[in-house]
């Protein structure tokens, strides 16, 4: 590329010239965009209307159709020749929407061709994972082994602990949540405003009193305006969600912090419980040198993590853990299955379990730590190739969610599959993302960037970031 700069990558040993934070293709502008009474609809309104969602515009044209075979089809094999070509197509799209995925905190980098042997059976792990059911054909070997690796991470011991493989981040965090509620069944939820929807899902499902803690510009929750809502409620107890990593942000809320204002304020450990939701971080944080630890140790309630993001797997699943002494309240007994259950859903999928073993035997503590430092090591690139072309962003200390000002062109969002809130969007740097498709979407993002801005200045995003990571006229 004409003019392009040296970049230092991740590597010491490595100088790339793929990305030119300088560079400005001479395309000409779009055509101006008119609102309905003729005026210049500016990048306000166009944001507007290009960020609505509307409900039941659901697109069947795109959908694959299910149609009746022929009553020939035994001998032509017109069907079977049509649903491989579709699955043929589909897989093509599959790995194309791969390529351009950053958005979204999920690892693509995996390769179970070992466990195909056993697609072949319908694996249900249902009831509780540690006591036998009638139903023989589940994986509760695997997942017990599994919830016994996490329980050693977060350091409780196996006599002290019970948990399931969920099907979900948003199942852990509703299983955790409803503990705190049978705990204490007068209790009050409290939780960031840049905590997980699920969370407030729960609050709604479970009918909670939910009080929405306020937040630091990184994030993180303000335990000042934390400390104000608890005096306001003493006479309640506190049941708090603890974000390890928020869905945008990426920030870490401070569990000693929150253990501290909760006892300063008066609450005892019996009249408070902590749900603490790790879905994308509780996995990575043990491997982040000066990260404030996840234990049990503490007076923590429940802890869950997601198994299809940092880990990897290619289904939807998650890891939730509670302590022994506080479930018997959920448990009852299932005669159907001769067993007890305590989990959300009752069916629960027998292969997640199985992938989350190969995986963690796979890479190990050492393998994990490895992947995280290669993380972070990414995302500080990306943040700095943002900033050196002119491009407001910031990364918080503990994360690998590099936040940055929101493209203007809805395509392009789509395209790379940015995860967008209000005036900015992030991408998530995981272990399938390397500094080679980092290049390309900086590259691509330059390019459409000199002409969206040619005749208007980028936005101010400091009230979403913070002054000193806003890239604006006003505060380079």
């Amino acid at each position: 590329m004409a003019g392009a700069v040296e970049i230092k990558t991740a590597s010491p040993n490595v100088t790339r010239r793929n990305f030119d934070p300088t560079a400005v293709v001479p395309e000409p502008l779009p055509p101006v965009v008119t609102a309905a009474n003729g005026e210049d609809a500016g990048v306000d309104k166009l944001d507007k209307k290009s960020r609505e969602i509307v409900l039941g515009k659901n697109l069947h044209t795109t959908c694959f159709a299910v149609t009746e075979p022929e009553a020939n089809d035994e001998f032509t094999g017109d069907k079977e020749a049509y649903m491989a070509g579709v699955l043929a197509r589909y897989r093509k799209s599959l790995m194309e929407r791969t390529k351009h995925h950053l958005g979204y905190p999920y690892n693509l980098d995996f390769d179970y061709g070992a466990l195909a042997q056993l697609q072949h059976f319908s694996i249900n792990n249902l009831g509780d994972p540690f006591i036998e059911s009638n139903y023989g054909v589940h994986s509760r070997q695997f997942e017990v082994g599994v919830l016994d690796w996490f329980a050693r991470l977060w350091e409780i011991e196996k006599n002290d602990y019970w948990g399931y493989i969920t099907n979900c981040g948003t199942e852990g965090n509703l299983h955790g949540i409803l503990v705190g509620r049978e705990v204490f069944p007068d209790g009050i939820l409290y939780a960031s405003r840049e905590s997980h929807y699920s969370v407030f899902k729960a609050a709604r499902m479970y009918r909670m009193e939910c009080v929405k803690v306020d937040t630091l510009i990184s994030g993180e929750i303000d335990c000042a305006d934390f400390r104000a809502k608890l005096l306001a409620n003493k006479g309640k107890p506190a049941i708090i969600n603890v974000n390890i990593g928020t869905t945008v942000k990426g920030a870490v809320d401070d569990l000693d912090l929150v253990i501290q204002t909760l006892e300063g304020c008066g609450f005892s450990r019996d009249r408070f419980y902590i749900h603490c939701d790790g879905a994308l971080f509780g996995l990575m944080m043990p491997f982040v040198k000066r990260a404030p630890k996840v234990s049990f140790k503490k007076p923590i309630g429940s802890v869950s993590v997601s198994g299809h993001k940092f880990v990897g797997c290619p289904m939807p699943c998650g890891v939730q853990i509670t302590r022994m002494e506080h479930v018997n309240a959920l448990s009852s007994n299932v005669e159907y299955l001769a067993s007890r259950d305590a989990t959300i859903m009752g069916s629960r999928n027998g292969h997640a379990p199985i992938f989350l073993w190969y995986t963690l035997n796979r890479k190990g503590y050492n393998g994990f730590a490895k992947e995280v430092q290669k993380c972070l090591r990414n995302a500080h690139y990306l943040k700095d190739q943002l900033r050196a072309a002119g491009i407001g962003a910031m990364l918080n200390e503990l994360s690998s969610t590099v936040v940055f000002e929101r493209p203007r062109d809805e395509d392009f969002v789509r395209r790379w599959q940015l995860a967008c809130e209000g005036n900015i969007a992030h991408v998530v740097v995981m272990p399938s993302v390397s500094i080679e498709k980092l290049d390309v979407f900086l590259n691509e993002l330059v390019k459409n960037r000199s002409t969206w801005y040619q005749e208007q200045q980028p936005p101010c995003i400091a009230a979403d970031i913070g002054k000193e990571n806003c890239a604006c006229p006003l505060h380079k």
